[in-house]
């Protein structure tokens, strides 16, 4: 098993920044230095801005690839551009590749990261068999979904770093090949579009799945296969936006870096989209970027009416009733599609949430990039409430304005505080209430 590190220099960083935590005396609120920029989305005088910093940039190793057992073991800011780098190469990539070259695996899992891949295999946290965790008291445990911190393990998924440090991940990597081709599915109803998901979930026919609703009547499905050679190469990272041609090509050939990173100038909210936008800025326009700089001037960020940007999940029974009530509602497209394998039912998520979804195997992403609110309407709220009532949810990573009574009928507060009491007992890290609503 070659490494890449060694896991003595793994050793000091964690020692270092267990022994800082150990002896802090503050009671200020506790956030994370890293190297890579947060892809939550900026928010104006966001409180993260004020807290006092543990700095963890140098946490960005890969430690270990083993291609014969076919797993890796990094830690948490090593980037996925980075990682695709490295494990390519072995004819290897993770099971899922989030769609932004510099989201980190430590991110992916707190955020809950997805991609055309999970049709197969779930979030990036589905691919992970083991975490190290820094406590926020200065103890450092392994954890796995099988042993004595199995509940700590599972929730560090999806609470966006409210619970310690994950120092060290270990996950599961698939065969890959050079290039992907990708076939469009076009429908004009989305009764066959639901249809044709269903049908490429069941047979397993593609490697990868995603697609756009561009219209009422306009409905892309992009299905994907690894394959050994390509008789051209498309690329989107400078004057070509991919989302625009979904739905004009019928088919397309990319290296696999270039398939997975795609979307990096943006999935449909681009930056200078213009010709002469694309021509002179397009190339620089990447999303850490675009995110580094809207950190740098948040103050000068939409405090009461922010732009939309966010990621809903439905059962794939409810699609339809669902987009129906959108196109009505919020008359906003395109919008990003990507269905979600129901690996197991994740123990932050409030048990009512998974009783709503019945027995359906599938969920869909569905995600909206740079709607302006229109009115004196809050589309955010308008969104909330819509999915409280048809038994949906949406991702923490935006503008949210639940109740504290309202979140916690979505998320798991007894499992949270149980977990929390264990790694975080003194409350150094924000709650994931305060950190994600407040």
């Amino acid at each position: 098993m070659p490494h890449l590190n060694p896991l003595s220099s793994h050793e000091t960083k964690t020692t270092r920044i267990a022994t800082q935590l150990r002896e802090r005396t503050s009671t200020q609120p506790l956030s994370l230095r890293k190297t890579a920029v947060s892809h939550m989305v900026p928010k104006a005088f966001d409180k993260k801005y004020k807290d006092e910093k543990i700095d963890i940039s140098d946490l960005s190793a890969i430690l270990e690839i083993d291609p014969e057992k076919k797993f890796c073991v990094a830690e948490p800011g090593v980037t996925f551009v980075d990682l695709v780098k490295a494990t390519l190469p072995l004819g290897l990539v993770p099971m899922t590749v989030p769609e932004f070259k510099t989201i980190t695996i430590g991110g992916a899992v707190a955020g809950c990261s997805i991609e055309s891949m999970s049709f197969q295999y779930g979030g990036f946290h589905d691919s992970c068999f083991e975490y190290e965790v820094i406590t926020a008291d200065g103890r450092v445990l392994t954890c796995t979904p099988d042993n004595e911190h199995s509940l700590i393990f599972q929730m560090m998924h999806g609470t966006f770093g409210t619970l310690g440090i994950i120092s060290k991940l270990k996950f599961r990597l698939v065969p890959a090949k050079p290039f992907v081709k990708v076939i469009y599915e076009k429908y004009s109803h989305v009764e066959s579009y639901e249809l044709a998901i269903r049908r490429h979930f069941k047979t397993r026919d593609v490697d990868f799945m995603d697609g756009f609703v561009h219209s009422p009547t306009l409905y892309v499905l992009n299905l994907g296969v690894f394959v050994d050679q390509a008789p051209y190469q498309n690329r989107y990272d400078w004057m070509k936006i991919y989302y625009q041609t979904t739905a004009t090509r019928d088919e397309d050939y990319l290296r696999t870096p270039d398939y997975f990173f795609r979307y990096d100038r943006g999935v449909t909210g681009v930056r200078f989209s213009s010709f002469f936008g694309r021509l002179f800025f397009g190339k620089f326009a990447s999303s850490s970027h675009i995110l580094r700089l809207a950190e740098k001037i948040h103050w000068l960020l939409p405090r009461k009416r922010p732009t939309v940007t966010l990621d809903i999940f439905v059962s794939i029974s409810k699609i339809k009733t669902f987009l129906k009530w959108y196109e009505h509602e919020f008359q906003h497209f395109p919008l990003w599609v990507v269905p979600y394998k129901r690996t197991r039912d994740y123990e932050w998520a409030n048990k009512s949430f998974y009783e709503a979804a019945g027995s359906d195997e599938l969920f869909v992403d569905l995600a909206i990039y740079g709607m302006k609110q229109r009115g004196d309407k809050n589309y955010y709220r308008i969104m909330e409430e819509k999915l409280m009532e048809i038994g949906g949810i949406k991702t923490l990573i935006s503008h949210n304005f639940y109740s504290e009574e309202e979140f916690w009928k979505n998320w798991n507060k007894p499992n949270y505080d149980q977990v929390k009491a264990i790694t975080d007992p003194k409350g150094m890290f924000r709650d994931l209430y305060q950190k994600t609503c407040r």
